[in-house]
């Protein structure tokens, strides 16, 4: 008695708009009802990309951070190496498609920079994750993989060329439920919900995919910042959006 209720609605803004500012997680795009059956990543990112020098003990670190979800003080420093040296890892179109191909599948997004001019990166404290198919982008946040809470879907739009997968937002759920329908028109023109890349004043949010393996995807938002997600074992999209 006497306590003030919390305001379910502001709870829901709260999420929606943590998703829109957090740089690993503000991505999603357009809506389809068709899912299709993630791809099988491949055993050994090497299997798409250049083997050069120092590849293999920079992924070695990413993959063994990505898994246990505590950055190491060698990380960034792995990443900016896979980074500055893409062009040599991905040279051709093949190696480019081969890393989207990679990309595919379910993750949980484990640390962020939150800007390009930050170097350190950081936990992230929330479960919140990515999903990649062939046709849908999709992301959100919830208590665990099996409780998603609030998730974003929607088709991508990727460029080999330039390894980018360009996001907008058409669907927003609620417990696996579409509740696009239910959310409010301030709500919508903030988050961008319906906008197709041609829509956006400028240029429409993005990511570019810095690599990929069987254990870590490593991907730069828009701002600078950088993400690094680790595959989960289990397909998110029933629990994210109530269909195989």
């Amino acid at each position: 008695m006497g306590q003030k209720q919390k305001n379910p609605m502001k709870f829901i803004v709260s999420i929606v708009t943590a998703l829109s500012i957090w740089e690993g997680i503000n991505v999603a795009n357009g809506f389809t009802t068709k899912f299709v059956t993630h791809r099988n990543p491949t055993s050994d990112s090497r299997l798409f990309a250049v083997k050069i020098d120092g590849y293999d003990e920079a992924f070695e670190i990413i993959n063994e951070c990505s898994t246990s979800g505590t950055p190491s003080e060698e990380l960034f420093d792995a990443v900016r190496f896979i980074d500055r040296n893409s062009l040599k890892i991905y040279p051709d179109e093949e190696h480019k498609q081969a890393l989207w191909d990679e990309a595919h599948g379910s993750w949980k997004l484990q640390m962020a920079t939150g800007g390009g001019k930050f170097k350190q990166f950081k936990k992230v404290p929330i479960f919140a994750f990515a999903m990649v198919d062939d046709l849908n982008f999709g992301n959100g946040v919830g208590w665990n993989e099996d409780n998603i809470i609030l998730s974003l879907l929607g088709p991508h739009v990727f460029s080999t060329r330039k390894r980018q997968m360009v996001i907008t937002i058409d669907d927003l759920f609620l417990f696996a439920a579409n509740c696009s329908y239910l959310v409010p028109g301030f709500i919508r023109d903030g988050m961008g919900l319906g906008k197709g890349p041609q829509d956006f004043k400028g240029r429409p949010p993005a990511f570019v995919f810095i690599g990929a393996s069987d254990k870590a995807l490593i991907a730069r938002g828009g701002t600078g910042g950088i993400a690094i997600w680790t595959r989960l074992s289990k397909d998110i999209r029933p629990a994210a959006y109530g269909s195989k």
